[in-house]
């Protein structure tokens, strides 16, 4: 926490370990040296499964937890924000119980809050606004024409419907989906405005039964097909581990941007660098969500509403540095965009050490 206060999530699994806090934490100081903005790393769980759990049983989880951990978070120590099975509903308890502890409202405490308790606007979208920033500069790169060029997302949640949205609207042709219920296909491109609305309202959260392209049912089926399609971006938005050693040969994409966290093994990176296939990390690529908590944090400390266009600027602004500065690493050192994204992030984290020194 040398560069300032820690930031991450706090996710509520069955499957919860002390390691894997541990490596998500350091997995968020890097990607928050990485995007610049000025925060250490830091995660939390619990080991709960909260879909057998009442909306009570999870306020009440989520009220001993805060009350146990009051005394280690705070607007300058450390700042939860949702994660997995946690929403701005838990936020707000978060909120409440600490403001409670602390005897005056402190909404400064966490991020991704309802806008009612200070919450950003923009931040529901700003994972996903983040990543399509990144594909428009890797193709600019590449010299691929953004209005001509085929992308395939893994994924069709909170940031992979986000990111279908932008890239739709800068002119990419969406030419597959697949989520929970299995893959849309359709090579003439995927009427993204109208997928939304039906998986918002009919389809209930998700594709299953878009009448348009074709369906592919079985998980399985579907994300082989969908990550082995001949696209010229493949963005893998649902679950790490999805490309590896045995599926990183058929990876058919000329660039792969990671909207997860942790979607590609180290051993398959190293096909992927083998075969050519241009990749962007993680750790900068979905980095968009920690830059606007990082807003909404800095809102709450000045008792201030920012208007949306200067939150969605400032992020684009902040997005674009950090690839520009990430790409130059890459350029100059003749090293992949992982590697040059964690030189970018050990520098600044470094230096900030070595400045600060060793109080004794």
């Amino acid at each position: 926490r040398d560069r300032g206060p820690g930031k991450g999530g706090i996710r509520y699994h069955p499957g919860v370990t002390l390691d894997e806090v541990k490596a998500l934490a350091m997995l968020m100081t890097w990607k928050c040296a990485v995007v610049n903005v000025p925060y250490g790393g830091a995660k939390g769980g619990i080991v709960c499964d909260p879909t057998n759990m009442s909306q009570r049983e999870i306020e009440a989880l989520t009220r001993m937890y805060t009350a146990e951990i009051s005394m280690i978070i705070g607007p300058e120590k450390d700042i939860p924000a949702p994660d997995i099975n946690t929403n701005p509903q838990v936020m707000s308890w978060i909120v409440d119980t600490y403001s409670a502890k602390k005897g005056y409202f402190s909404p400064g405490v966490v991020t991704g809050k309802p806008l009612e308790l200070g919450g950003s606007k923009g931040r529901f979208r700003a994972t996903g606004r983040g990543v399509a920033i990144a594909v428009d500069g890797i193709l600019k790169h590449k010299d691929i024409d953004i209005q001509t060029a085929t992308v395939a997302i893994q994924g069709f949640g909170n940031v992979g419907s986000a990111t279908a949205f932008f890239l739709d609207q800068m002119g990419c042709k969406i030419t597959g989906l697949t989520d929970a219920s299995g893959g849309i296909f359709n090579e003439e491109g995927i009427d993204i405005p109208e997928i939304l609305e039906y998986v918002s309202g009919a389809g209930k959260g998700l594709i299953k039964g878009y009448p348009k392209g074709e369906f592919e049912k079985d998980l399985d089926s579907a994300n082989k097909r969908l990550l082995e399609s001949k696209v010229d971006v493949l963005i893998p938005a649902a679950l790490d581990g999805q490309i590896h050693g045995n599926n990183a040969e058929n990876i058919r994409a000329r660039v792969v941007v990671e909207a997860a966290n942790g979607p590609t093994t180290p051993e398959a990176d190293k096909i992927l660098s083998k075969n050519g296939i241009t990749l962007v990390p993680d750790i900068l690529a979905n980095s968009g969500g920690v830059t606007v908590s990082y807003f909404e944090w800095v809102q709450n400390l000045q008792a201030k509403s920012w208007r949306e266009e200067e939150i969605d600027q400032n992020l684009a602004d902040m997005m674009k540095r950090a690839f520009d500065d990430v790409l130059s690493v890459s350029v100059k050192e003749k090293v992949d965009m992982r590697m040059a994204a964690y030189m970018v992030a050990f520098d600044r984290v470094a230096k900030v050490a070595q400045l600060r020194g060793i109080y004794a």
